[in-house]
């Protein structure tokens, strides 16, 4: 029995993109330990990424040259599009091929997935055990039911991810990280309760974080050392740095180890305020990175975020980066509900104080699964009219009552780019850089359109 995985994450990077950048080559660790679990138990598993192919026509080729039996898709809901004219072609082609469709978007907006009566079986949740156990049904001809909860593994107790599915390295997160770059993830889950994602992350992996045990996270590194030599690494962890008595083992351990790769992973200002001597730990074992969610300069709106942090806190936690010598990588949040225009600025502000290495900014975006998705869908604020546009960017406009041309000058600013010139060269970067994608993907393109004229980027 053949088994086909499919990549669908072309919403962001397009077709024929793999590995011009970081949305266009990184690996899909879901996918990988799916992989990785049903080869362990005998399975031929292969994969189709999106982003290696040209074009729709490519993808039609590539499913009658591999001809399946089953195809297996991964589904964020930006990925919504790609994945549901994916499942069009593969009936197309052939209709006794069975499609099975998991991920983030199908365990929380089911009712939405299971209207496409394409789709075979839909699993929900983690995918290792039951995407496995769904093959060896089908291989014995039982029938299984059409949506499968997914059962947890012990994640010491499975394979390392299949990283040989995805072809080449992935790229560094930043320029200063030197390549082969690698990726993994220690743990699953997430403690916190802000606004904007939960309760997502709980409905996904459950109420408690489940991480492996550090000396099998060592094992792995040990293995990616050997074969591929690694120059840098980043933990994905959603906040690595909540489990200090890990952190304090794995920093130890990997310098017993011989490591000495730099590497990056996130965490919360909370968190680095408190533990300060854990940051110069992990400073001195090799972090020279920290992804820090600072989303908002206003008290009112950390709270209403239920962010859990407060304002004095982003402050410290830039200067105790500073101290350490640790770079800041900032992530923020603009025209998210209820904000006012000076609220907006109290963003800027701070992000102007802190002046972090990178700037990650994002117009609010309401997520599926997350309470503010439902605050904006039952105030009728949601501007969202194609999954495509779930995507985390500062480009289009996201929910109503919001002014997204002061947001726009309000966003330049925070990066220091609030001048003439700066704004011609933005405007030429998004050109260069969005237009061809955009072009790419006509059905979003008159919300594009309007957005860069709410701008100012574009005329009437």
């Amino acid at each position: 029995m053949k088994v086909t995985l499919v990549y669908p994450g072309i919403t962001i990077c397009g077709s024929n993109s793999y590995g011009k950048g970081m949305d266009s080559s990184w690996i899909s660790h879901g996918l990988c330990s799916i992989s990785a679990y049903a080869k362990n138990k005998g399975y031929d598993i292969n994969l189709i990424d999106l982003r290696q192919l040209r074009g729709w026509h490519h993808f039609r080729w590539m499913v009658n040259k591999e001809k399946p039996d089953i195809i297996g898709l991964s589904m964020m809901s930006v990925d919504y599009n790609p994945v549901m004219k994916c499942v069009e072609i593969i009936k197309e082609v052939n209709d006794k091929i069975t499609v099975v469709v998991g991920g983030p978007h199908p365990t929380l907006m089911t009712d939405e997935v299971t209207q496409n009566e394409k789709i075979d079986y839909i699993i929900l949740g983690e995918g290792e055990i039951s995407f496995t156990e769904l093959l060896r049904d089908i291989e014995n001809g039982i029938k299984s039911k059409r949506i499968i909860r997914g059962i947890k593994p012990d994640l010491d107790r499975i394979p390392f991810v299949d990283r040989e599915l995805f072809s080449g390295f992935e790229y560094p997160i930043a320029s200063f990280l030197p390549p082969p770059f690698v990726t993994v993830i220690a743990g699953r889950g997430c403690i916190y309760n802000c606004r904007f994602c939960q309760p997502a992350e709980r409905i996904i992996f459950g109420r408690k974080v489940r991480r492996r045990s550090v000396d099998n996270v060592i094992e792995e590194l040990k293995i990616l050392r050997a074969n591929y030599n690694f120059g840098s690494l980043m933990i994905h962890d959603d906040c690595l740095a909540e489990d200090k008595a890990w952190v304090y083992e794995f920093c130890d351990k990997y310098l017993e180890n011989g490591f000495s790769q730099p590497f990056v992973c996130q965490s919360r200002a909370d968190i680095i305020c408190k533990n300060e001597d854990m940051i110069h730990m992990m400073s001195k074992a090799g972090l020279k990175m920290l992804l820090i969610g600072f989303e908002s300069g206003n008290q009112r709106v950390l709270n209403f975020l239920r962010k859990g942090v407060k304002l004095e806190q982003n402050y410290e936690a830039a200067r105790i980066c500073r101290k350490h010598r640790i770079r800041i990588w900032a992530n923020y949040m603009l025209g998210i509900p209820t904000e006012t225009k000076e609220e907006v600025m109290d963003t800027v502000r701070m992000i102007k104080n802190i002046k972090p290495d990178h700037y990650s900014p994002a117009f609010y975006t309401p997520h599926p699964g997350s309470d503010l998705f439902k605050y904006v869908e039952e105030h009728g604020l949601s501007l969202i009219k194609s999954h495509d546009s779930y995507r985390r960017n500062a480009t289009e406009a996201k929910i109503k009552g919001i002014d997204y041309k002061f947001l726009y000058q309000a966003l330049m600013e925070s990066m220091g780019m609030d001048t003439p010139i700066m704004r011609n060269n933005l405007f030429l970067l998004l050109q260069r850089k969005l237009m061809p994608f955009f072009l790419r993907h006509p059905h979003i393109k008159d919300v594009v359109k309007e957005s860069l004229i709410v701008f100012g980027l574009l005329k009437k």
